[in-house]
């Protein structure tokens, strides 16, 4: 298939609490447009060191990564962080891998803005086209 790149955008979910609760202004909410490689391996959104520092998230918890070659790998759940792609969101708790390189884009956030990968033309998609559609079960 080949690999899927989108741009998105990550915004400080605590950031954004703090402006709308009127603590800071939203010129103060740090957040990122940034490549990221759609990754249906990955299960969650995994970002690199730089770019949790650089959106000022706070560190949850530490956790442990199996790779996809089955190796385990120490690293760290941050506090929410929002995803952005074009008019969709979701909010999501980041994995913090020490040595990555690449933002990597996993299944629970496209799940949770209804995307999926078009191999053919390499991007992502709705999988209800352009209509966004939220399932309560």
């Amino acid at each position: 298939m080949g690999e899927v790149k989108e741009k998105i955008t990550l915004v400080n979910t605590m950031d954004a609490g703090y402006a709308y609760g009127g603590y800071i202004k939203e010129t103060e909410i740090r957040q990122l447009i940034v490549d990221a490689v759609v990754d249906t391996g990955a299960m969650s959104l995994v970002i690199d060191e730089k770019t949790c520092a650089r959106l000022g998230l706070a560190i949850e918890s530490d956790s442990e990564a199996v790779l996809a070659g089955g190796d385990r790998k120490p690293g760290k759940i941050t506090k929410p962080v929002t995803i952005r792609w074009n008019d969709r969101f979701t909010t999501n708790h980041a994995l913090v891998l020490p040595g990555t390189e690449e933002i990597l884009l996993g299944v629970i956030p496209l799940e949770d803005m209804d995307l999926k990968v078009n191999p053919v033309d390499r991007c992502l998609e709705g999988v209800h086209g352009d209509r966004w559609v939220r399932y309560v079960r």
